[in-house]
């Protein structure tokens, strides 16, 4: 159950949000399904070429069907009678061979830009500016195959950033770094130890790893040394330097978070604000104020706040909202 003044107590505490629940809360937060949405990676990564060059990163995927959404009233209805309707579309789309497809597309930034750009290229809550970054064109992605068995194939996915491939890799994003540790811890507990043997999780190649022991261990993974740890005096596992990372070029990057360095909460939910219809704003309001029930004043105060500092429309639509 969801308790809409934890929320807005959080929310209204952390103007890093504003952003992010501005697209929520705004039609775009509510699409009809699934094949009808963009995709964002939001994290920072990095690709590595052959020249062990790094260059920072952001993954998109824009669908080729479209933008769909729909208000609350329209998915109430929708989802009271079908509450695996976005499920329900995607599979019959697949089934029926209309597959759906997104456009790969990626940003880069030098590592010498993010030296001097005026937030953190690693900040979570801010996307790059179109106009600086380009969307790159890479490919398309498409969904031609439905699972034959759902548990085995879904149920048992096991997904973390953590798994990359040589020449991507992570970024000093402070919520990258942790989700690639704890997805990993996650999967183990949810799904077991050896979970990355599965079919569904397992890679098309062959890898050399020293896991050992534990439940689900059902391959021979023994070592001729005897030993699963680095450095040893057996002959064993040894780092090798040649799939070393290209060292950090900028200091103090994973600290620049810090909200007296980088305050600015308000331009992006502003410019994302300016860029609606007023049908939009108006659903943008009112699902705020829906959202809202329920909330003590002090809170809603706090929150009316930081939509002045984005721009006073925003708090006074929201106001006139709430005020029925």
């Amino acid at each position: 159950m969801r308790w809409n003044t934890g929320m807005w107590d959080f929310w209204s505490l952390t103007p890093e949000s504003l952003h992010q629940t501005t697209i929520l809360f705004s039609d775009r937060g509510l699409p009809t399904d699934l094949r009808h949405i963009n995709g964002y990676g939001s994290h920072t990564y990095s690709f590595i070429n052959k020249d062990n060059e790094r260059f920072w990163v952001k993954f998109h995927f824009k669908t080729q069907q479209g933008i769909k959404t729909m208000t609350n009233a329209e998915a109430e209805v929708i989802v009271g009678k079908d509450r695996e309707s976005s499920q329900r579309d995607l599979y019959e789309a697949i089934e029926n061979k209309n597959f759906p497809k997104w456009d790969m597309k990626i940003q880069v930034m030098t590592q010498e830009e993010a030296k001097e750009f005026r937030f953190s290229p690693f900040d979570l809550t801010k996307v790059w500016p179109h106009a600086e970054f380009p969307l790159i064109d890479v490919g398309v992605m498409e969904l031609n195959k439905n699972p034959n068995n759902y548990f085995n194939e879904i149920e048992q996915a096991a997904f973390s950033p953590s798994n990359v491939v040589s020449g991507i890799g992570l970024s000093p994003d402070k919520m990258l770094q942790a989700r690639a540790f704890s997805y990993q811890d996650a999967h183990r507990y949810r799904i077991g130890t050896h979970y990355e043997t599965l079919p569904v999780n397992r890679p098309l190649n062959k890898v050399n790893n020293y896991y050992a022991d534990g439940p689900m261990n059902y391959s021979d993974i023994t070592k001729a040394s005897g030993v699963n740890y680095e450095p040893n005096s057996f002959d064993g596992p040894k780092e090798n330097p040649i799939y070393n990372e290209p060292a950090l070029e900028i200091s103090g990057d994973a600290d620049r978070y810090d909200r007296t360095l980088d305050n600015d909460h308000f331009t992006q939910p502003r410019d994302l604000f300016n860029l609606m219809d007023e049908n939009q704003k108006n659903q943008l309001f009112s699902n705020i104020a829906a959202s809202m029930e329920g909330v003590p004043k002090n809170i809603i105060d706090r929150q009316l706040t930081l939509y002045e500092k984005v721009d006073s429309a925003y708090a006074t639509g929201v106001r006139k909202a709430l005020n029925g």
